[in-house]
């Protein structure tokens, strides 16, 4: 089931098209990435989600009918330019942010509290916003956005401003909150991040849809049939080994006796097949699959879309 569809979109801002027919669907209880280049349309479909513009053409639906104004209260926004109020105390501003979401004094600064702990954030309750770092900040108002627990969070570049360490707590609560049920829309530029979090993902480029779809089914159709040995040879070189439609690229020594190689197989082949070819022949140390990561694929996409 869908917990939300973007079905036809159409958004125009005086002679530019940001958003030309797009159509994503986010499956309940998922990690979704929303990806793109710089100005393709993302933040555009995720102001319209947020009911903060509306398409020209086109509808959203929540749990399969129409996005209504009430449905603010089961969507959690984190968006890419921060906005606390730089003269507030943390503690302060987050009570405030948090009771607009619906929560009583009294459970806002409890569950609050709980939050600053975890985020090792607890001394800063009553300082100023404006004496936080940027990585801070963005902790206050992951909590913020969060704290009402809302069906669906949507957050737009949510590891911008923060070291390995910091990213890493974000990815486990992403992770987390979908374990408890939530569906997580990210916007981001990090395609390593994709690989770790995302279910699905919609890459947009110059306002369509030009890639959706599962990560492992992306990544395993894009693969190239290449395969990366480690090996020590035990007699013949491996181009002597191979039949000639065999690929052997990169190859080179790592030590006095081991090498590596990727081998290009043919598409009548298995790995099963090519194993069996240099086992009589090496000391196979790895044997891997080389499948292009997110990043490759985004990359190859936007060129072929713009004709690159």
């Amino acid at each position: 089931m869908y917990i939300l569809e973007a079905k036809n979109i159409i958004k125009n801002y005086a002679h530019h098209r940001a958003l030309d027919g797009v159509n994503i669907a986010v499956p309940k209880g998922s990690v979704f990435g929303l990806l793109g280049p710089n100005g393709a349309g993302k933040t555009s479909l995720i102001r319209i989600i947020n009911q903060i513009t509306a398409p020209d053409q086109g509808e959203v639906l929540l749990n399969g009918r129409p996005l209504q104004p009430k449905d603010v209260v089961h969507i959690g926004y984190l968006p890419e330019e921060r906005g606390l109020y730089k003269k507030m105390k943390v503690g302060e501003q987050a009570v405030y942010l948090a009771q607009l979401k619906g929560l009583s004094h009294s459970d806002a600064v409890k569950q609050l509290k709980l939050w600053f702990e975890k985020f090792e954030i607890a001394s800063w309750w009553d300082k100023k916003v404006e004496e936080l770092s940027k990585g801070m900040q963005q902790k206050v108002q992951f909590i913020v956005t969060i704290l009402h627990k809302p069906d669906l969070l949507i957050f737009d570049e949510p590891f911008s401003g923060f070291d390995p360490i910091n990213a890493n707590l974000l990815k486990r609560e992403i992770l987390e909150l979908k374990e408890n049920g939530a569906t997580v829309i990210f916007s981001t530029h990090n395609m390593s991040s994709v690989e770790e979090l995302c279910d699905e993902i919609a890459l947009i480029n110059k306002s369509k849809v030009v890639l959706s779809g599962s990560v492992h089914q992306i990544r395993k159709a894009h693969k190239t049939n290449i395969f990366s040995v480690t090996y020590e040879p035990t007699g013949s070189p491996l181009s002597g080994i191979l039949p000639a439609n065999f690929e052997v690229q990169n190859e080179k020594l790592l030590d006095e006796r081991t090498h590596i190689a990727q081998i290009r197989i043919p598409g009548d082949f298995s790995s099963k097949m090519l194993l069996e070819l240099l086992l009589p022949h090496a000391d196979i140390h790895e044997f891997r699959e080389v499948i292009p990561s997110m990043d490759d694929i985004f990359i190859q996409t936007v060129k072929t879309a713009n004709n690159e």
